[in-house]
């Protein structure tokens, strides 16, 4: 089980990797491994090839008792008030909180075909605007006026409202200056692809709460971890021209950071590992090494203040166990 002092997520399957007759089975099964090692939640993608995230939320609070979905909110898909009456629905219907994880980008083509090409930072103003009228529904009472260039509200009120003890944590998705702003205003989390431990800033440099999007593969020693990591990650040629293709599209900060970081650390010869972002098989790095290397880089971000970790999409629950097993390592290491 997951140390009660460290807060982890899962990511969900996606619908386009699995068989549709499979997918809600498939869904519901990796729900069920991460609440079975204690994760608090999993994050749900948002994207033009994906089914609806709030559909997929549905299936993952029937398999659970107490999991939490983590809808990815995308402004051009959906009005704040919608996203505001889904919180609410849920709640009411299930007893359950849900929470969001803004994402002011994503890959131009897909802004361009919804007919959105403002420019990257100023994604992230309209997002503060958007965001703060979601928060304003979701844990208030009383009706809301608002007004800006973005977004206009008057005397607008949420029924049912969403209960206190299940009013919506924030996340922001972003390393630019621009989303760590967003963060700040809003109140949330902000969450990143991480750089290796040694290379991160503290939290409070930072001056918002950070979470981190890593994958984790894990073992008794480094060479049957790299084995595990190599076998379910080959090297793949029409990946890496997918993957640079990609890049080509993007204006993610992250996705930049991530390709310049992944020479350097290959050098270190450190946990940290890149291959699979290079092969376009996930868009996070890895974690590779015994459960003592990995604890050891994942207890330099528990000491930076970095409070939340996105995993990636879990392959089983044997491996869920794996990665609990490091982050139960890398409690005791932090606490030294």
């Amino acid at each position: 089980m997951l140390p009660s002092t460290i807060r982890v997520f899962t990511t969900c399957p996606e619908s386009r990797t699995v068989e549709r007759a499979s997918y809600p089975a498939a869904v519901a099964e990796a729900a069920r491994w991460s609440e079975a090692v204690g994760c608090e939640g999993v994050l749900i993608y948002a994207e033009n090839g994906l089914v609806d995230p709030w559909l997929v939320s549905q299936i993952l609070i029937l398999a659970t008792d107490r999991l939490i979905p983590l809808v990815a909110v995308q402004p051009v898909y959906m009005h704040p008030y919608a996203v505001a009456k889904m919180v609410s629905s849920l709640a009411h219907l299930h007893g359950r909180r849900t929470c969001l994880n803004f994402v002011a980008g994503g890959f131009r083509n897909d802004l361009s075909a919804l007919g959105d090409e403002t420019p990257h930072d100023e994604r992230y103003a309209r997002l503060t605007s958007y965001a703060s009228i979601v928060k304003g529904l979701t844990h208030g009472t009383v009706p809301i006026t608002s007004g800006d260039r973005y977004y206009a509200v008057h005397e607008l009120r949420l029924t049912p409202p969403v209960p206190s003890a299940l009013a919506p944590e924030f996340m922001v998705s972003g390393s630019s200056e621009a989303g760590l702003g967003a963060a700040r205003a809003i109140g949330a989390t902000a969450v990143r692809y991480p750089q290796p431990a040694i290379d991160e800033q503290s939290c409070e440099a930072l001056g918002v709460r950070t979470g981190i999007r890593v994958g984790i593969v894990a073992r008794e020693s480094d060479e049957e971890a790299w084995r595990v990591a190599y076998a379910r990650f080959p090297e793949d040629r029409s990946g890496q021209i997918t993957h640079r293709l990609a890049m080509s599209v993007s204006d993610s900060a992250w996705h930049r950071q991530l390709s310049e970081l992944a020479a350097d650390a290959a050098e270190r010869g450190n946990p940290y590992w890149l291959g699979p972002f290079q092969n376009y098989r996930t868009f996070c790095p890895y974690l590779v090494g015994s459960y003592d290397s990995v604890a050891r880089e994942l207890a330099g971000y528990l000491t930076r203040g970095f409070e939340t970790f996105i995993l990636d999409i879990p392959p089983s629950q044997e491996e869920l166990e794996h990665c609990a097993a490091a982050f139960a390592a890398a409690a005791g290491v932090a606490r030294r």
